[in-house]
Formats: structure tokens, C-alpha cells, sequence
């Protein structure tokens, strides 16, 4: 959990935010609440963002993976699939996400895979599968984002 991953972007996304001024793998993170939970992002792209998160420290008082952490991951992926979706002129703001919790694993890490369902204009949804480490679905989301000029 303490080792350092750097986000991969494709060469098109660093083009585009190139001398935009912006740090793109800081404004792409989880943030501080990503990092408190351990989250990481492997890969951003518009088409797929991958993420993962450890279940131990994102637990409940049964000792299953907190709803919320599947939520701050979903959440977390979906938004960068959105911003990148976006460019550096907009700006992803979360009006809706919904969840599933489909399995509740005690140990180990979960991966999150967000892929657009909609990718508009002024509005963006992605769906988000979130798996354990023997590739079972623990958690359904979607959220839906509104891009707003930056």
C-alpha cells in the first residue's frame, strides 16, 4: 500500500494538456481523501480510467469493505474519465451516483474499470465495475457528470 504508482496517460491526453499549466497527474488523483484510503489510479484515459484500493483501512465494523470506499473509488475514476473527456477548457462536476454493493470482501485489493456510457457535450456518464482480486463483481456504480467551463 506504501509504494508509489505513477498514473499512465496515453500520449494524446498529454499532448492536449500540454502547456495548459496544469500538473495532470496531481488534478487526476484521488486527492487527499484517495490518498488517506490508499486509492491509486494505474491508467486515465477518456475511454477507460483503472484504479485500485486496498480493503484493509477501508472497512466496516463487520470487517467487509466499506460501501463508501467503493463509492470514493467509483466516484474517483468516473471524474477523471470525465475531465479527460472534458479537456483542460471544462471542468467534471458529479450530479448523480449510484451504487451496488454486490459483494463484500474482507482482505485483499479491488479494481475499479470506469467506461464512458455517454460521452456529451455538456454531460457525461460512466459506468464503473469494481472487482476483487479473483475477478468478482463487489461493486455496480454510475455517475453522471456535468462539464462546466473551467
Amino acid at each position: 500500500m506504501g509504494e508509489q504508482t505513477t498514473t499512465e496517460f496515453p500520449q494524446e491526453i498529454l499532448d492536449q494538456w500540454k502547456g495548459s499549466g496544469v500538473d495532470l497527474p496531481a488534478l487526476f488523483s484521488a486527492g487527499k481523501l484517495g490518498e488517506r484510503m490508499g486509492l491509486r489510479i494505474l491508467h486515465a484515459a477518456p475511454e477507460r480510467v483503472v484504479g485500485t484500493l486496498p480493503v484493509e483501512g477501508n472497512t466496516q465494523p463487520y470487517g467487509l469493505l466499506h460501501g463508501g470506499a467503493s463509492a470514493v473509488l467509483a466516484e474517483t475514476l468516473g471524474s477523471v474519465g470525465a475531465m479527460l473527456h472534458g479537456g483542460p477548457g471544462k471542468a467534471a462536476v458529479g450530479v448523480d451516483l449510484n451504487c451496488t454493493h454486490n459483494r463484500g470482501p474482507r482482505s485483499g485489493l479491488v479494481t475499479g474499470v470506469a467506461t464512458p456510457a455517454h460521452r456529451g457535450r455538456t454531460m457525461t456518464s460512466y459506468e464503473i465495475v469494481v472487482t476483487d482480486e479473483q475477478d468478482r463483481r463487489v461493486c455496480s456504480a454510475r455517475l453522471t457528470c456535468l462539464l462546466r467551463d473551467a
